[in-house]
């Protein structure tokens, strides 16, 4: 029987994985076996960058804390895992897309985006997303338009004045 000390710690470690869970926008489960230290380091540098880190528990720990908060993940959770906990929605999913284009021994397996499960179709259509940086150029362009068709149709009025 295992003693109240380890008891302990796996209690502390399933509220850890509840708290992230939790505080977390965007949650992608994804297998990492295959990848190398310097890659794996390069994805958590990426990641971190994009306010977002990659964890790795026990499996039957991780399926404690998700039971808890009435998240069903169970047939994802075989094998060696990692969990990605993202303070921001789009970025880190769009981090982990493009890192998984380029290495193909990572493979996401599910999401929780906002508290409600994500297939791989779903977490693929939030990363063709443009950035929030993207979304604003492309509404000042459609903006800009409308002002320029406005200064084209003041000045061949000015003209037709002037005629």
């Amino acid at each position: 029987m295992a003693s109240t000390k380890v008891l302990e710690e796996k209690k502390q470690i399933v509220a850890e994985i509840s708290d992230k869970v939790k505080n977390s926008e965007s949650v992608i489960l994804f297998q990492y076996q295959g990848l190398t230290v310097d890659e794996l380091s390069d994805l958590r540098r990426q990641l971190r960058d994009a306010k977002a880190e990659v964890k790795v528990y026990k499996n039957t720990l991780l399926k404690r804390a998700l039971d808890d908060l009435k998240i069903d993940l169970d047939g994802f959770l075989e094998g060696p895992n990692a969990i990605l906990f993202g303070e921001n929605l789009l970025e880190p999913i769009k981090v982990i897309a493009d890192f998984a284009k380029s290495h193909d021994k990572l493979s996401i397996r599910v999401g929780v985006i906002s508290g409600d499960v994500a297939d791989l179709t779903t977490i693929n259509e939030y990363a063709n997303i443009p950035s929030y940086e993207g979304l604003l150029t492309m509404l000042a362009g459609g903006m800009i338009q409308y002002v320029r068709d406005l200064s084209i149709g003041l000045n061949l009025y000015a003209e037709s004045l002037e005629k």
